[in-house]
């Protein structure tokens, strides 16, 4: 069994420092690995993404993350990505990442994802320019992640966000909002090429438990949602007897070939 931790949205920022360290202490006795699905930082500067960095230097645990949209603002994606790798922070962006864990492998594809919406209530790649750019960026990440995920030959294998890809954990945020939040894209593209686990964050007032059409277990990590500085995943291997008295949530997916 895999155990994941979870977090998304922690926003570091110039008063960070010395603040996140602490929640981290423990975490090598709980996961076998950190995931981290955006927001690393409130202004997407290089400041913040060193404070960042030097806080979960040396963690006894592989970290991967994607960006959020936070961490695009100050445009400056070359200088957040050499912080992060600086203290071995894998950060991903329409590609992969695998780790052994007690001799399973563990895949896990990674992409910022975008908006756009979801089942009978998406924007089209139709009209103006700017609508058929928004639509299509979406688009191009999910073909990614769908590319991405497909290309694990794992023993469980896990998508890691930004935005939403199925509306459930968007559940509590103004339904008008949706579009930003997310994309019925990625779903589409997580149950196209299978997955064990999905795992996102940007909707603060979400909801942390929702699924894919196909049967993959979704999970906004949202800081302000799981009020916690991580949630611990625990993930089956195949062909592994589930243990209920593991000390987290055992999720076991659609995932292999898979989910529809």
């Amino acid at each position: 069994m895999i155990r994941i931790a979870a977090v998304a949205d922690v926003h570091v920022g110039a008063d960070s420092v010395g603040k996140l360290r602490p929640q981290f202490e423990h975490i090598g006795e709980r996961a076998d690995v950190l995931l981290i699905g955006g927001d690393l930082t409130r202004l997407g500067t290089r400041d913040e993404a060193a404070i960042f960095a030097d806080e979960v230097a040396g963690l006894p645990v592989p970290i991967v993350a994607v960006l959020g949209n936070h961490d695009y603002h100050f445009d400056d994606v070359p200088g957040l990505l050499s912080e992060l790798e600086r203290v071995g922070v894998r950060v991903l962006e329409g590609n992969t990442a695998t780790i052994t864990v007690d001799g399973a492998r563990l895949g896990i594809a990674g992409t910022k994802g975008f908006g756009g919406g979801f089942a009978n209530a998406s924007g089209s790649d139709f009209g103006e320019p700017e609508m058929k750019m928004f639509m299509r960026h979406t688009h191009a990440l999910a073909d990614q992640l769908e590319a991405s995920l497909a290309s694990l030959d794992t023993d469980v294998r896990v998508a890691l966000l930004h935005y939403a890809p199925v509306p459930d954990t968007l559940q509590g945020e103004r339904l008008e909002i949706y579009p930003f939040l997310g994309s019925y894209l990625l779903g589409r593209a997580i149950d196209t090429a299978g997955a064990d686990l999905a795992l996102h964050g940007h909707a603060h007032a979400g909801t942390e438990k929702g699924i894919t059409p196909g049967g993959v277990h979704v999970r906004n990590v949202a800081l302000p949602v799981i009020r916690h500085a991580y949630r611990v995943y625990c993930v089956p291997t195949p062909g592994e007897v589930l243990d209920d008295t593991a000390a987290c949530e055992v999720v076991a997916g659609a995932a292999a070939s898979g989910a529809t």
